[in-house]
C-alpha cells in the first residue's frame, strides 16, 4: 500500500501544479525578475496551503480512507509527507517573499518594497468584495509571517523523535491554529480573478475542507464517536523483556475489531493517547481487549509502575487494515520484537475460526522469557501455526535466505511484517528481488509521528 501513498502524493502535487499552470498561461512574453518572483510566490503558496489542507483532513483519522491507503498507519505516513512538503513550500514562499528586502539591505538592488506575487493588479472596476480583500493585505501579511514562524517551530518539534510523545501530541494540535491563520493569509492574498477558474474552485474546496477539519481538531472531536471507557482487569509484566500485558474490560459501545488492528488508549488525561496494537480477538459476549506494550520510550518505560488493576482507560478505535485478508495459498508472518502483537491476536482468532491456509510465524527477538515463550507456543499450536522463534544471539538475524530455506514454497505465500522499519525494508527488498510479488508483501507502519 505504500505505492498507493506515493501515487496519491504525486496526484496531489501534479494536480495542483497543472491547475496553477493552466490558471497562468499564457505566461508573459518578457519574464522579468519581478514577474518570476511573483509566479514563485503564487505557486509555493498554492502548493503549501493545498497540501496542508489535505494533511488537516487526514488528521481527523477518516476511517473511510483506510481501504484506499491500506490503513490509518499509511494515512499518517501520507499526512507526514504532506506536512513536510507543505513545510518546504512555506520556507520557499517566505524566502522568495523576503529576498528583495534582504538584497536591498545589502545594497545589491534598489528598493525592495515591491509587492510580491504580482497577482493583485489594481483596477478602476474593483468591486466591493475585492476592495475589502485588498484592504486586508497588510494584516494578512503580518499574520502570515508570524504563522510561518509558528509552523517552523511546531514542525521541527514534530520531527524530533526524542521530543516526548505527550508533548508532541499537544503541540501538534496547535498546527490547526497556525493553519487557520495561513488560510486567512492565503484567501486575502490569492489573486482575486482566479477564484472563478479551476484552480480557485479546487483551492476553495480544499480550504473549506481544511478549515472544517482544523475546527474539529481544536474542538477535540477527532475519534470521539469511536471512544469507549474501560477498566484494567489484569496485568502481567515480563520484566526481562520489559513487556507489559494489560487486559481491559470495556463498557458498552465497542463495535468489535479484527486481528491486526490497533487503538489509541488513554490511561491518564495529562499524558493523553498512545497507539497500541490489539493483542486479542473479539467476543461480544466477553468484552475484553488486551494490549501488549514494550518499554520503548519515556512513557512506556513507566507503565508497569503507573498502571494498576481497577484504573480507568479510554480506548479509541479500531483502526488499521493489517488484517490478514487475502487469498494466498499460504501466509508468512514476521514479527520483530513487540511486532509480534498483531500475530498473537490473529492466532487467538484462528483458534475459534480455523482456516486451512498454512501459516509460518517467525518471531525475531533479542530474548524471550520462558513464560512468554510458553504462551506463544500454546497460541501457535492452538491456531495450527508453524512457529519459528529466532533469537538474535543464538540464531543470527532473520533474512530472506533463511525464510526461503524454511518455507520452500514461499513464492505462493503472502508476507505479513510488523516490526522495525529498517528490518522490514531489508526483507521487502530481498524477497521482491527474488521473485515475490509486490502486492504480496504487507507491512504495518506503526509510527504515528
Amino acid at each position: 500500500m505504500l505505492r498507493n501513498i506515493k501515487i496519491s502524493l504525486w496526484i496531489v502535487l501534479v494536480g495542483l501544479t497543472s491547475l496553477w499552470v493552466f490558471a497562468n498561461v499564457p505566461f508573459p512574453d518578457t519574464m522579468s525578475g519581478k514577474t518570476i518572483r511573483g509566479l514563485f510566490i503564487q505557486y509555493s503558496g498554492v502548493i503549501g496551503i493545498g497540501v496542508m489542507s489535505i494533511a488537516m483532513l487526514l488528521a481527523l483519522r477518516p476511517v473511510w480512507l483506510e481501504p484506499i491507503f491500506g490503513g490509518l498507519d499509511k494515512s499518517y505516513r501520507l499526512h507526514k509527507w504532506l506536512g513536510i512538503i507543505g513545510f518546504g513550500a512555506a520556507i520557499f514562499h517566505w524566502v522568495v517573499t523576503k529576498a528583495p528586502y534582504w538584497l536591498s539591505s545589502l545594497g545589491l538592488i534598489e528598493g525592495g518594497h515591491a509587492r510580491g506575487g504580482g497577482s493583485h493588479l489594481k483596477s478602476n472596476s474593483l468591486n466591493q468584495v475585492q476592495a475589502f480583500f485588498d484592504s486586508l493585505h497588510g494584516p494578512s501579511k503580518i499574520i502570515g509571517e508570524w504563522a510561518f514562524y509558528g509552523l517552523v517551530l511546531l514542525i521541527i518539534l514534530a520531527l524530533i523523535k526524542r521530543f516526548p510523545y505527550r508533548l508532541f501530541a499537544k503541540t501538534h494540535t496547535l498546527i490547526a491554529v497556525v493553519y487557520l491563520a495561513l488560510v486567512f493569509h492565503s484567501v486575502v492574498l490569492f489573486n482575486f480573478t482566479l477564484w472563478t477558474k479551476p484552480l480557485g474552485i479546487v483551492m476553495g474546496f480544499l480550504l473549506i475542507v481544511g478549515v472544517v477539519s482544523a475546527i474539529l481538531v481544536l474542538a477535540q472531536q477527532v475519534g470521539k464517536r469511536r471512544k469507549v471507557e474501560g477498566t484494567i482487569e489484569s496485568q502481567h509484566y515480563f520484566s526481562k523483556m520489559k513487556v507489559l500485558e494489560t487486559l481491559i474490560l470495556l463498557k458498552v459501545g465497542w463495535k468489535g475489531h479484527k486481528s491486526g488492528q490497533f487503538a489509541f488508549v488513554s490511561f491518564d488525561k495529562k499524558e493523553g493517547q498512545h497507539p497500541y496494537t490489539i493483542a486479542s480477538d473479539w467476543d461480544e459476549n466477553n468484552p475484553r481487549i488486551m494490549f501488549i506494550t514494550k518499554a520503548l520510550g519515556d512513557y512506556t518505560n513507566h507503565l508497569p509502575e503507573k498502571l494498576k488493576v481497577g484504573d480507568k482507560a479510554i480506548v479509541e478505535g479500531p483502526y488499521g487494515c493489517f488484517t490478514f485478508t487475502d487469498d494466498a495459498k499460504r501466509q508468512i508472518w514476521i514479527g520483530g520484537g513487540i511486532g509480534i502483537t498483531p500475530f498473537i491476536s490473529r492466532m487467538k482468532y484462528l483458534f475459534h475460526n480455523p482456516k486451512a491456509q498454512p501459516i509460518d510465524l517467525f518471531h525475531c527477538t533479542s530474548e524471550i522469557e520462558p513464560d512468554a515463550l510458553t504462551k506463544l507456543t500454546a497460541d501457535a499450536a492452538a491456531a495450527n501455526v508453524n512457529l519459528h522463534v529466532i533469537i538474535d544471539s543464538r540464531d543470527g538475524k532473520l533474512n530472506g535466505e533463511k525464510i526461503r530455506k524454511l518455507v520452500p514454497d514461499w513464492k505462493s505465500a503472502s508476507v505479513w511484517f510488523c516490526g522495525p522499519i529498517g528490518f522490514g525494508k531489508a526483507l521487502h527488498k530481498d524477497l521482491l528481488k527474488n521473485g515475490l510479488s509486490t502486492k504480496s508483501f504487507h507491512q504495518e507502519l506503526f509510527s504515528m509521528r
